[in-house]
This record gives C-alpha cells, structure tokens and sequence, in this order.
C-alpha cells in the first residue's frame, strides 16, 4: 500500500463509526489535502505547508476561512467551497492524526540557531505557539514546518498580504525586520 492509501487507511480508521459510504466519501474528499500537503503529514512541495500533527481547531478555521473566502488562497478556495461544516471538522480531527513533521535532515548551524532562538524569545513566539511550538488552540504549530513556507508567511503577514482570523500575528511582526524573519523561520524549521 503506498504513503496515500496508508493515510486513507487512517482516515477510513478515524471514522469507522461511519457507515462505508460516508467514510468513503470523506477520504475522496481528504485524498487533494493529501496529494498537496503529503500523505504522511510533511510535505514535499515548495511553500506548501506540512500538516500531519496541526492543531484541529487551527485547520477547522482555515478551512473555514478558504470556504467563505476570507483567506484566498487556490487552489485550495475551490476545493473548500463545497465542504459542509462536518466536512471540515473531519479533515481537521484527520490531518492532526498524522505524524506531525520532522526537522530537515541538514545540518544546523548552532550559532545561527540559538541566535535566532534568542530572537523567537525576543519577540514572545512562545506565548501564543507554546514552548515546543506545536501550537495551542488557535495558534499553529510551527515547530519543523519548511523553512520556505514560514519565510513566506511570516513575510505575508507583516506586508498584509496573508491576513488571519485576526489580527496577532500582523500585529506582533511589525517590529521583526526581514533579516529577522529569515532567522525565525531558520529556527522554527529546525527545531528539535
């Protein structure tokens, strides 16, 4: 069985209170984020997030936020538009099932690492991701995403050119200039 089917195979696992149909249904639904963002919850895809071991709550309201076009984003506000509330929920509970990602397998540069750790102290990124940044409630985990899709995110949030559910993150990165944000998300990728 290939990386998808075993994913589908945990997908088909989480709902097997389901009735076959419905549960089969469901993982057609599942199998884009899966292509997109990786079968086994790391993705493999240039500034396309990992989401094996995020947050339900968090990918319940992104979903949600590409749905009702809050957040635009394709290809993923047209694969969102027909899910219905439960069908969002599920994905969240699904994708928070899988293995959450592991750090890139070069290696660190211990200066550049505790310098931008000092940085991610500086600027209070423990509050809201926690201390492992695997996130709380609606805050994201972020501990070992890609570098690449931080750098762009952290750069989209301060430009507001990404905008949240609220206004955190715009707010708590006008201060961090760019040789800043390459630090963080340096550090975020590689934590261990």
């Amino acid at each position: 069985m290939g990386r998808a089917g075993r994913a589908c195979a945990v997908v088909v696992g989480l709902v097997a209170g389901t009735p076959p149909a419905l549960a089969a249904a469901f993982s057609e639904k599942l199998q884009p984020c899966l292509t997109c963002h990786g079968a086994e919850g790391q993705s493999e895809t240039e500034n396309v997030p990992s989401l094996g071991g995020q947050l339900s709550a968090y990918t319940l309201i992104q979903l949600f936020m590409f749905r009702e076009r809050l957040r635009i984003a394709e290809p993923m506000n047209d694969l969102a538009k027909e899910l219905s509330d439960d069908d969002l929920r599920a994905m969240g509970d699904a994708l928070a099932a899988l293995s959450p990602p592991k750090p890139p397998g070069d290696a660190v540069d211990p200066p550049r690492l505790e310098q931008a750790r000092a940085l991610s102290d500086q600027f209070h990124c423990k509050v809201c991701h926690r201390p492992d940044f695997a996130g709380q409630e609606s805050a994201p985990r972020v501990a070992d995403q890609r570098e690449d899709y931080l750098l762009k995110t952290l750069r989209d949030y301060k430009s507001g050119a990404r905008h949240g559910y609220d206004a955190t993150m715009a707010e708590a990165l006008q201060p961090v200039d760019d040789a800043q944000i390459r630090e963080l998300a340096y550090f975020l990728a590689h934590t261990r």
